[in-house]
C-alpha cells in the first residue's frame, strides 16, 4: 500500500517504520535534518525487540502525500490545521485519513478542514527520536481505532506489521483515557525531566497524580463521557510498562520547542471552566509547562 506520514516525529517515524517493514511504499513527511538523515541511510527503527535500518522514501514537501491510500497524521495537536491546510488540496479522493494524535479533538479539527472523514486513533507507544533519522522504541505500541468500514482493513494491515490494533466501539471514551494519563503523567514528566518509572516513586507525587485524575474524571463525567475499564489501573500501568519512558512533554521541553499542553491538562482547564467545575491542580501543572516554555521562547 502506498501510504503517507504527516509528521515524521518520533510517534509517525515509528508506525511508518513498522508499516515499511512490512513491506509497504512508505513516505515520512518531516523537517530537513530528519528527512535528510533518511534519504541517506533510511530509518534506523531501534525497538525492543530488533534494530535495522529500514528504506523509505522522505520529504519536507506535504504534497508527497499525493496517491497515498493511507495517511497518518501524526503531526503536533497545535499543528493540526496548518497540516490540514497543507495537505487538503493533495489527498487522494479514496484515501484514508488516521489521527495518531494526542489529545481528544483532532480528528474532528481534521475533518472541519478537510472536508471528510478523519478516523481517530488512541496511540500507546512509548518511543523518542534519539536523533535525526534514528527512532528509539521503549515499550508498547498498539493502537485502538473506532468501528468503520475501513476499521478491519486497517486492523489487518497494521497487525501485519507487527502493531496490535484494538477495535472500540467507545472510541472516544478511549481518547479521554489516554487524554487523563497524559494529564497525569506529562507535566510533572517534563517539570522533573523524570522518566515514569521514577516519577512515581518521588515524595507526594502519587497523590499529586490522583488529584489530576479526579478532577479530569469529573471533567468528563460532565462531558458524558463513560470511560472503558478501570481508569487509575490503566494509569498505574503506564509507569509498570513504559518505567524508562520520558513523557513527549519532557521531550519537547528538553529541546525549546512548543509542547501540547494546551490541548492536554490546558484543554481538561478550559473544559472544566465551561461546565463550572474547578481543576486547580490542572491549571498549577499548565501554568508551570507555560512558564517553562517561555524560557525557551
Amino acid at each position: 500500500m502506498q501510504i503517507a506520514v504527516m509528521g515524521a516525529g518520533a510517534v509517525g517515524c515509528y508506525y511508518g517504520g513498522m508499516l515499511a517493514r512490512a513491506g509497504h511504499s512508505v513516505t515520512l513527511i518531516g523537517r530537513q535534518p530528519h528527512v535528510d538523515a533518511v534519504r541517506r541511510d533510511g530509518l534506523r527503527l531501534d525497538t525492543q525487540s530488533f534494530c535495522l535500518h529500514v528504506p523509505l522514501q522522505a520529504s519536507t514537501d506535504a504534497r508527497s502525500v499525493r496517491d497515498a491510500k493511507l495517511v497518518l497524521c501524526c503531526v503536533k495537536s497545535t499543528d493540526t490545521e496548518d497540516a490540514a491546510a497543507e495537505i487538503a488540496p493533495h489527498l487522494d479522493p479514496d484515501a484514508i485519513v488516521l489521527s495518531l494524535q494526542n489529545g481528544v479533538d483532532n480528528a474532528g479539527r481534521l475533518q472541519a478542514r478537510l472536508l471528510r472523514e478523519v478516523a481517530p486513533a488512541v496511540v500507546y507507544v512509548a518511543v523518542e527520536m534519539a536523533g535525526p533519522g534514528h527512532v528509539k522504541h521503549h515499550g508498547r505500541g498498539e493502537l485502538v481505532i473506532g468501528p468503520s468500514p475501513a476499521s478491519a482493513g486497517l486492523a489487518t494491515l497494521f497487525a501485519e506489521a507487527g502493531v496490535p490494533v484494538q477495535i472500540a466501539d467507545n472510541v472516544a471514551g478511549a481518547l479521554w483515557s489516554k487524554l487523563i494519563i497524559n494529564c497525569v503523567y506529562n507535566a510533572l514528566s517534563a517539570i522533573t525531566q523524570h522518566p515514569y518509572g521514577r516519577l512515581v516513586q518521588g515524595e507526594g507525587v502519587p497523590r499529586v497524580m490522583q488529584d489530576v485524575l479526579q478532577e479530569c474524571l469529573a471533567v468528563a463525567r460532565g462531558e458524558g463521557v463513560v470511560l472503558p475499564g478501570d481508569i487509575e489501573e490503566a494509569v498505574a500501568h503506564i509507569a509498570r510498562t513504559m518505567p524508562l519512558q520520558i513523557s513527549s512533554t519532557a521531550q519537547d521541553l528538553a529541546r525549546g520547542k512548543r509542547s501540547e499542553i494546551d490541548h492536554l491538562n490546558g484543554y481538561v482547564l478550559r473544559r472544566g471552566a465551561a461546565l463550572g467545575i474547578d481543576t486547580p491542580v490542572n491549571r498549577v501543572l499548565h501554568t508551570l509547562i507555560r512558564l517553562l516554555e517561555s524560557k525557551s521562547s
